[in-house]
């Protein structure tokens, strides 16, 4: 059974469950409570066995109608799902099978490249297969039913993930490709980001921007002549994306972003979380002095506290636009060892003002 994060420390709990098991979870309980049965923990199938799951509630509604709930309890990650409520709605008609349905809170899928075809409510499909096979043995004779999974919170939850840039409109995804989600699943975390590149691929972009996060977005939109659906969150992981991006025929990609995160890749950095590498200041000294920095001023880019004070302190020497076109260019190289197409950098401040002047993207 999933832990009960009552009775440990969350650092403790290595695993919960995914929002597909915690659908399929809700869905048994609601078929089983139209059997008569008192449920309070239902076992579901998974691709990686059995598995025991607390079921908030399960209610008979009307002879053909139960509805029950289960919450996506927390464990040692920081999933914006934790705490989820997720609610399965059953009932029991004459067509035969399980047919599947997305209420409220779960997205709609509108664009091309994902899992699961436009038009249709995004549960992906190893999430539909749990469904069907956890009622199958449930279903009575000559007789089918209709589920609809909701998420009463999952509207204003999907604005802090990627669903509303994937094209998915009104809810967050019903995911999960084994039933069980461990933690800091890094894996599944860098997927996440390639799905921008799946669906920028199925809608025929080659020409891409690649920005780390939501800052880099607002930026790029700004300053740049590009659409959105073109603009490609990294995350921490601009290695991996470009790597994703070598094996698919993308043929060209600029990188933006705030001086901050870009500049790690100059010097090979390509995860670019702050506890793995840093190494900005190294790299600004390394570079001031390709450009003429003298060893004072060295020392006094090693003693600041920030790239921005970092900058302040090289356009005072009137070196900020030197060292950054020698960061970028360095920048370039690195990158495309990994994507060896046409590449351009352009290393921004906070409020959108270019740093390097060695690149040849069209600006608004």
């Amino acid at each position: 059974m999933v832990e009960n994060p009552t009775d440990k420390s969350l650092e403790d709990i290595k695993y919960g469950i995914t929002t597909g098991s915690g659908a399929a979870a809700a869905a048994r309980a609601a078929l089983l409570v139209l059997k008569g049965e008192d449920v309070k923990t239902v076992t579901i199938k998974t691709p990686l066995g059995d598995l025991e799951i607390e079921v908030e509630y399960a209610h008979k509604l009307t002879d053909t109608h139960g509805q029950a709930s289960v919450i996506k309890r927390p464990y040692n990650d920081p999933d914006v799902t934790v705490n989820l409520e997720i609610l399965a709605d059953v009932w029991v008609n004459d067509t035969e099978g399980v047919t599947i349905k997305g209420g409220k809170g779960v997205g709609l899928v509108t664009k091309p490249g994902l899992q699961v075809p436009p038009g249709n409510p995004a549960i992906n499909p190893t999430p539909r297969k749990m469904i069907k096979e956890n009622l199958s043995d449930l279903l009575p004779e000559d007789k089918g039913v209709c589920v609809e999974i909701s998420v009463p919170a999952g509207e204003k939850l999907a604005e802090k993930t990627l669903n509303p840039k994937l094209g998915i409109e009104g809810g967050i995804s019903i995911l999960g490709t084994t039933g069980i989600a461990h933690s800091w699943n890094l894996e599944s975390y860098r997927k996440s980001f390639k799905c921008q590149l799946d669906v920028a691929h199925a809608e025929g972009y080659r020409e891409l921007v690649f920005v780390p996060g939501n800052i880099g977005e607002k930026i790029a939109k700004r300053i740049l002549t590009v659409s959105s659906d073109r603009i490609i969150q990294m995350g921490n992981f601009p290695g991996f994306m470009l790597r994703e991006a070598a094996d698919m025929d993308v043929k060209r990609i600029t990188l933006l972003g705030h001086a901050g995160k870009l500049i790690k890749l100059a010097a090979g950095i390509f995860n670019t979380e702050h506890q793995v590498a840093d190494g900005r200041r190294e790299i600004i000294a390394a570079h001031a002095a390709l450009s003429g920095a003298d060893k004072d001023l060295i020392r006094e880019i090693f003693q600041a506290n920030t790239t921005e004070e970092m900058m302040v302190i090289l356009e005072g020497k009137g070196l900020l636009e030197e060292t950054f076109n020698s960061i970028a260019q360095s920048v370039k190289e690195r990158s495309q060892e990994l994507f060896p197409g046409e590449l351009d950098v352009v290393i921004v401040k906070m409020d959108g003002t270019i740093l390097n002047t060695n690149h040849q993207v069209e600006l608004n």
